[in-house]
């Protein structure tokens, strides 16, 4: 499965390239990694490989985390180097995902993002060859919606150090943990709220918005958990409601008040759900009736420039 790093899929793999800041002999190593088609190297051991790969996920040099640190580990996740190694790898991305959370707007904030993504392809490759536990998916997910809901770094695209899209990447986690067979409609439904609950979170002063995709991302993780099968209408429909709420209520604030900060999230993660149902070749069961209940939620929140 292709990684989302930014606005498209995962950066090419470019062999020769030296990267940044890397030791000479550092970039001639991974490049030749790279070459090899991130073939295993045979030379050091394979808990040291990744405990530099890890270290690498919260590089701020783009080559290093993006094109070698998360190319690799996820090519090793996929390819089943690690299936009797997921349990810990899992863990020593969940306790990424703690690293400089309480001080946002530093560097740290990729060591968190990238472990996000890379838990995600741990729960991706569990999924595909039922390699977890119920106990280890529910602790995992516990830790990603913790950090997802205390998250404060919503930068996207850093100048000069690429994507730190924290809350896209967490999307994209909870979306693959929402793919595990040990999750039934209770989870799911928490999930929907951790969701729900990012979307409408008060955005802090200097916080940016979330307009570097992540309400898309979003909404993709939402439909995610739909395509279970497992979440009624009774659920999906009071759900989507609480949002649209938040962007009726926040048009109808005091006068002098700017609305559209608190609106635009709940508002555009409506739409962004919305061209996912409507737009997708593999619609969950209860498509035909949530796209009603969306566009009467649209219809509710737009009502002021409807003609």
């Amino acid at each position: 499965m292709p990684r989302r790093v930014g606005p498209a899929t995962g950066p090419r793999v470019r062999p020769g390239v030296v990267f940044g800041k890397m030791s000479a002999m550092s970039a001639s190593y991974w490049n030749q990694v790279l070459a090899d088609g991130l073939t295993v190297p045979e030379d050091r051991p394979l808990g040291d490989l990744t405990a530099e790969l890890t270290r690498m996920l919260g590089d701020p040099d783009p080559g290093r985390r993006d094109e070698i640190a998360l190319q690799t580990l996820a090519a090793w996740i996929e390819r089943g180097v690690y299936d009797d190694l997921l349990v810990g790898l899992g863990d020593g991305m969940g306790e990424g995902l703690r690293v400089g959370i309480e001080t946002p707007g530093t560097d740290d904030v990729f060591r968190r993002s990238f472990s996000a993504l890379v838990l995600g392809v741990c729960l991706e490759r569990a999924n595909a060859e039922d390699l977890l536990g119920r106990s280890t998916v529910l602790d995992w997910g516990d830790r990603l919606a913790t950090w997802l809901l205390r998250e404060q770094d919503l930068r996207g695209f850093v100048e000069g150090k690429g994507w730190a899209h924290a809350v896209a990447h967490g999307a994209d986690a909870i979306g693959a943990l929402g793919g595990s067979p040990h999750l039934e409609a209770p989870e799911l439904t928490v999930l929907l709220d951790v969701l729900a609950d990012r979307v409408l979170a008060e955005r802090l002063p200097g916080q940016p918005p979330l307009d570097h995709g992540e309400l898309d991302r979003l909404a993709i993780a939402t439909l995610r958990l739909l395509r279970r099968d497992l979440l009624p209408l009774s659920v999906l429909e009071p759900w989507v409601n609480r949002v649209a709420t938040v962007a009726t209520e926040a048009m109808a604030g005091p006068v002098g008040q700017d609305p559209y900060p608190r609106r635009n999230h709940a508002e555009g993660f409506l739409r962004a759900l919305y061209v996912q149902l409507a737009l997708t070749t593999r619609p969950p069961a209860v498509r035909a009736d949530l796209v009603l209940v969306v566009v009467d939620a649209l219809r509710r929140t737009n009502h002021a420039f409807l003609t």
